[in-house]
Formats: C-alpha cells, sequence, structure tokens
C-alpha cells in the first residue's frame, strides 16, 4: 500500500511492492479484527463505516474512492487518477485551498492523499468535535470541486515534475519496464505515474480530467470510514446532511482482461549514472481474493522462498554475499497481478548465476513441501504481526482501507485469513507450478551502461 501524497515513489515503497495486512479468525472462530464495522449505505450509494477505537477525542476519517491507475483505459491518458490525488486540494466556491487548509490548521488536523492501481484515498487525522467540519469540506469538495484552465495546466505541471524527481532512481524505470513489457491490454501495463508521454501531453487534456472527475469520483465509488471516538448514529445523520445530494454517476466503462502470456519475455535497460545490475523477474498471478486459494498460497511462498528466513536469501545474501538484497512478492490487486522478484547484484558477472538460483529456489518450492513447522510458524507471525499494527485510529483505518479498496467490503479483513489458515503445503506447491513457469516469465535487466 503506498501511502503519501506523492505516491511514495521512494527506495522502499517501489521495491517492497505492496504490505499486504492479515486478519485472522482463531481455532475457537474469534475474529482477530476484534472492533466492530458498523456500516451504513445512504441512498445514493455512498458507503459510511465506523469503527470505534479506544481513542478519546481523536478520529482518522478516511475517503476511500475505487478508481485508480487501472481505470485508466483511454490510450494516452494515464496518470489522472494519480493527478486527482494532487487536484482535489485545489477549492471550492465554498472553500478554497487557503479555507480548506485553514480549517483543518485551525482544528489541529492531519490530512494527505495516496493513489495506488485501484484507490485513491485522501485521510486526516484529528479531534472528534471537528468531525462535523471535517464532513463539510470533504463532502464540498467532492461534489463541488472546480478548476480553470489554467489550475489545470499548473496542477499538470506539478505531476510532471514528481515524475522527474521520482525516475532518478532506477527502480521507477524498472518498474515501468516490467510492466509494459508483461502486459498487453491489461491497465495495470502503467505505472500509477503514468507513462511520460502521457504526463507531458496532461496539460492538453483538460477535457479529458472533466470527464474524468464527473465519472470516477461519485458516492456509489466512494466509501467514508471514520476510526476513533465516533458515534454511528450520528455519523450517519452527517453523512445525510452533507452528502445526501450527491448525485450518482451515470456508471464506469470496463476494465480490460489481460489475456495468457503465451512464451517468456526479455528486456534490457540502460541506466546513465553508476550503479549496480537489479534483476526484475515478473509472473502472471491471480487477483486478489478472499475466497480462492491461489492468492494466500502466493503470500505464503513468497514468505517461504523469498523471506530473510529462506534459503536463498541466506545463500545470496549473506554467505556468498552476491546480492544487496532479494526479494518477491505479489501485491493485492483487483484484478491480476505479478508476482515480481527484484534483487540487486554486486557483479555483473554474476547476473546469470544469481537468476539461475532463484529459478532452482522455485523448482524446489515446486517439488519439495514446506516443513509444516515452518508454515505454521511464519502463519502465526503473520498473524500476530497484523494484531500488534492495529494500535491507533490510523492503522486501523489504513488497514480496513486497504480491503475496501479491494473488495468494497470491510468484512474481508476477517475472511481473508480463513484462507491463510487453510493454506497447506501442497497448496503452496500447486501455485508454484501453476505461476511459475517459463511462457509466464517476464525478465528486464538494468545496469549501467556507461552514460551512453
Amino acid at each position: 500500500m503506498r501511502l503519501s501524497k506523492s505516491s511514495a515513489w521512494n527506495l522502499f515503497a517501489i521495491i517492497s511492492l505492496s504490505t499486504t495486512f492479515y486478519a485472522a479468525e482463531s481455532k475457537g472462530g474469534e475474529k482477530i479484527f476484534q472492533y466492530p464495522i458498523n456500516v451504513g449505505v445512504l441512498e445514493n450509494g455512498l458507503s459510511v463505516i465506523s469503527v470505534e477505537f479506544d481513542s478519546p477525542g481523536l478520529i482518522a476519517f478516511y475517503t476511500i474512492v475505487r478508481t485508480g491507475s487501472r481505470n485508466e483505459i483511454e490510450p494516452g491518458k494515464s496518470g489522472f487518477a494519480h493527478f486527482f490525488e494532487h487536484m482535489m486540494f485545489r477549492g471550492t466556491d465554498k472553500y478554497s485551498s487557503t479555507d480548506y487548509n485553514d480549517i483543518l490548521k485551525g482544528v489541529g488536523a492531519d490530512h494527505n492523499a495516496f493513489t495506488n492501481d485501484d484507490i485513491t484515498a485522501y485521510h486526516s487525522l484529528s479531534s472528534s468535535d471537528a468531525l462535523e467540519a471535517i464532513m463539510d469540506i470533504e463532502s464540498d469538495r467532492f461534489q463541488n470541486l472546480k478548476y480553470d484552465e489554467e489550475d489545470f495546466k499548473k496542477e499538470a505541471g506539478a505531476v510532471l515534475g514528481e515524475y522527474r524527481k521520482s525516475i532518478t532512481s532506477p527502480f521507477l524505470p524498472l518498474i515501468e519496464k516490467l510492466r509494459d513489457t508483461a502486459y498487453e491490454t491489461h491497465t495495470y501495463k502503467h505505472t500509477t505515474m503514468g507513462f511520460l508521454t502521457d504526463i507531458k501531453d496532461m496539460p492538453n487534456q483538460y477535457e479529458h480530467s472533466l470527464y474524468f472527475f464527473d465519472t470516477y469520483y461519485r458516492p456509489e465509488n466512494c466509501t467514508v470510514l471514520v476510526v476513533g471516538d465516533v458515534d454511528h448514529a450520528d455519523l450517519m445523520a452527517l453523512a445525510e446532511k452533507y452528502y445526501g445530494n450527491w448525485e450518482r454517476g451515470k456508471g464506469q466503462p470496463e476494465v480490460p482482461k489481460e489475456g495468457p502470456q503465451k512464451e517468456e519475455k526479455r528486456e534490457k535497460l540502460g541506466w546513465d549514472n553508476p550503479t549496480l545490475p537489479i534483476l526484475a523477474i515478473g509472473y502472471h498471478g491471480p487477483a486478489f481474493s478472499d475466497t480462492e486459494i491461489d492468492m494466500p498460497a502466493l503470500d505464503l511462498l513468497s514468505q517461504v522462498a523469498f523471506s530473510q528466513s529462506s534459503p536463498l536469501y541466506r545463500k545470496l545474501v549473506i554467505e556468498e554475499q552476491l546480492v544487496d538484497f532479494i526479494q518477491g512478492s505479489a501485491g493485492d490487486r483487483r484484478d491480476a497481478t505479478m508476482f515480481n522478484i527484484f534483487t540487486r547484484v554486486k557483479e555483473v558477472a554474476n547476473v546469470e548465476m544469481v537468476e539461475q538460483e532463484i529459478y532452482k529456489a522455485l523448482e524446489e518450492a515446486k517439488n519439495v513441501p514446506v516443513d509444516e513447522e515452518r508454515l505454521a510458524s511464519i502463519k502465526s507471525h503473520m498473524k500476530y504481526q497484523f494484531a500488534m499494527g492495529l494500535n491507533s485510529p490510523r492503522s486501523v483505518a489504513q488497514t480496513l482501507a486497504h480491503y475496501i479498496g479491494l473488495t468494497g467490503d470491510p468484512e474481508t479483513v476477517n475472511r481473508v485469513y480463513e484462507l491463510y489458515d487453510r493454506v497447506t503445503a501442497e497448496d503452496i506447491q500447486y501455485v508454484t507450478k501453476k505461476y511459475f513457469t517459463d511462457e509466464n516469465k517476464t525478465v528486464v535487466n538494468l545496469s549501467y551502461d556507461g552514460g551512453e
């Protein structure tokens, strides 16, 4: 999950790919997410969710738009989900951008936003007695955002500046090349930032920006989530007051489906600044699901084969010191995503050797079932890591926002780990054999080209 207003294109966020939050039910059936989830839906389709959390006088307020870069289906027009993460702070006739910031500052609120492939989320942390003020200004900008063409061009220029700053790290172009090569039709082909050619042309797309906002910033596509010192009945009354007149949209275009990859793909990427070679290997995988076993089995495989306790990590990072890091994972995505493996090799001459060691580890995962005791230990670690992370209104809201973005249903947080708990060693072998095939593989090798 990427959590900064700038889409968190920092090194750690890029190479970590995603953060999966886990929830579980104990064998006795007690939910690990023990805070009651209250759900209401306005007539216009807006979901309103509250979670009472023991944080006297404090609330986290999230607005989750189930629209991300996956919805940028028009050729030449990528980057608009991320663009609106910026543009939404431009103000309205009722509250200018200065008014908006002054109100939040006056109630001591900390506010920001983030965008990823599937969602855009706007969030604040404030005192609970500021709830109505926040709902007033948030509902206003979601219904009445106003900007002229000059404002639009100015913000589009800021987005280009952010891209140019992000591109100074080799990981962004590496991920761009991997996704652009691996995908043929699905919009996961481009990153959340968008294609550079589209970002450069964005100042000419004012009319499309109006269309994008009108299509996706609609109540049936949004969820208001409040966690902390909140009463659900009061929240629903305020929601009706401030959001009740928000009109439904007219529907959204379908996201194109990706067909199966039929042959291995390989690309080389030059980098004009000195850097160690970076190897990226991607395999097409499943979409997020809280009913199918594939996704949780692959998540567990990532721990078995690529965590710091794995034999591969010990060999390549610690014992032989051929690489300075290695990791593999598949992010939670609404549509079929990629299981990506990244490693940075210390010597160019060892890149091919390291690649072959990765394939050997995957073959072992296919043929040798993981030890039951180790599998149980991994599951337990996931479970308690999740539980320990639910320590503030913000962390609870952040976790629920992740799952709401994927399915629209906050109870996914409790269903999904039932699947993790059911995953067997044989399931891990099954998904490894299913997805980690040569014809399903895309490889990109980034290396220093001497500035040529």
